[in-house]
């Protein structure tokens, strides 16, 4: 089944770290409450939300590194753009992704049957010479102008 919203707690998120043998630091604690107000975002977000809120004063490669470390330890997932920009989501649960290519945004979709249909259709095919470590749904979209203007998601 498909959790959704699993963001980790503050909680979590230090027990996580734990179980990954990475410390607690104030950097890291800072950029895991920024994710959680900004769920999917890149870098120069993470370290603009810390800024202007007074959590901690960390470069933009600094934060950089912290949430590639997140994202490789499975904390987080790491997201490539169509402008070849990295972002990160903090809910590293199965689900799929709406990509708005003009503005560069994610938006979470939980579809447990859909999701487990492409899962099925791969276990069932045989790609030689590889084998499926994960899957990662990303559905490229544009937002229809009706929508858009009216600020709808």
């Amino acid at each position: 089944m498909i959790k959704h919203n699993t963001m980790l707690t503050e909680q979590e998120f230090r027990q996580a770290l734990k179980a990954c043998s990475l410390k607690a630091t104030p950097q890291r604690l800072a950029v895991h409450a920024a994710m959680l107000a900004l769920e999917h975002a890149a870098a120069d977000s993470v370290a603009a939300w810390l800024a202007e809120h007074g959590a901690a004063s960390v470069t933009v490669a600094s934060v950089y590194n912290t949430l590639s470390r997140l994202a490789k330890a499975g904390i987080y997932r790491s997201r490539m753009s169509a402008d070849a920009k990295m972002y990160f989501d903090a809910n590293p649960s199965k689900h799929i992704h709406f990509y708005d290519s003009v503005n560069h945004t994610f938006r979470n979709l939980y579809d447990e049957e859909l999701y487990a249909l492409v899962e099925e259709r791969l276990k069932r095919r045989r790609l030689k010479g590889y084998k499926i470590d994960g899957i990662d749904l990303q559905i490229v979209c544009l937002r229809t102008r009706r929508k858009a203007a009216a600020g709808r998601d």
